[in-house]
């Protein structure tokens, strides 16, 4: 039976010495004129819990292709992945997707709000799809629309908003039934320079209120720029060696760093 998270329960959880996100030798091929082609390549990290971490690579670098894996939304042809303790690898396609809605918040390049859902709606329905009752975190729901700044829209559907402003709501979904993880698959390649960049400096002030874990996967330095640790993507493989860590950083670090690894 699921277990009812109330307001009482808003506050971010103490920290664990246990990755929140942790990658070990993965690997995923697919068939190319008859051949087995690596597109991810022995990439190993982890992410601890409320770290903010980014993976920078070009188009084609693999990006999307491990940002599905690291979701359970496929699974990897090698190697192993865990998701706050639970083994991708071991659980079946029910046990994924479970895992993934009381674990993992997402947010899209295009958003993917309901167009006949309000922003509340919105926000509050993968509480619905765990079966629980909005109306018992009213509390919490107000607080994180008032932390992504979009307090004034709750009762406004999609189309009446802007891009950015569709983002912070799908922040505020992503964070709807308080998982430890967020994975932000180019979140900000659909908006404005200004908005891409108020998008980012939330993530950062999320993490930073309710402690959540952020992984944010772009080809934008800028964006990569905002981590804790920078990794890099090429070809499939993660340049574990050459990542950046103690950010956040300037944008120049990336750009050096991309252009020191020839990317």
């Amino acid at each position: 039976m699921e277990a009812v998270v109330t307001d009482s329960d808003a506050k971010p959880a103490p920290r664990s010495d246990t990755p929140v996100l942790e990658a070990r030798g993965v690997f995923r091929f697919r068939p190319v004129e008859g051949q087995d082609v690596p597109i991810v390549r022995d990439v190993s990290f982890a992410l601890q819990p409320g770290e903010f971490a980014t993976i920078m690579g070009p188009s084609g670098s693999g990006k999307s292709t491990l940002l599905h894996l690291l979701a359970g939304l496929d699974s990897p042809s090698a190697g192993d992945i865990t998701v706050a303790g639970h083994d991708l690898g071991r659980a079946d396609e029910e046990e994924r997707a479970a895992i993934r809605r009381r674990h993992i918040g997402f947010i899209f390049q295009f958003f993917h709000l309901l167009p006949d859902l309000t922003v509340e709606e919105n926000v509050t329905l993968p509480l619905r799809i765990l079966g629980q009752n909005p109306r018992k975190h009213r509390g919490r729901i107000d607080n994180l629309l008032e932390l992504l700044g979009v307090t004034k829209l709750r009762d406004r559907r999609p189309a009446a908003m802007s891009g950015g402003e569709m983002q912070r709501v799908s922040i505020a979904r992503a964070l709807s039934t308080q998982p430890p993880l967020i994975l932000a698959d180019e979140p900000t390649g659909n908006l404005s320079s200004k908005a891409g960049e108020e998008v980012v400096q939330l993530l950062g002030r999320v993490r930073e209120k309710l402690g959540t874990a952020v992984l944010l996967v772009t080809h934008n330095p800028r964006d990569a720029a905002a981590g804790d640790r920078v990794m890099f993507l090429h070809d499939g493989a993660m340049l574990a060696d050459n990542s950046l860590e103690g950010g956040p950083f300037g944008v120049a670090d990336v750009h050096h760093r991309l252009e020191e690894l020839g990317i």
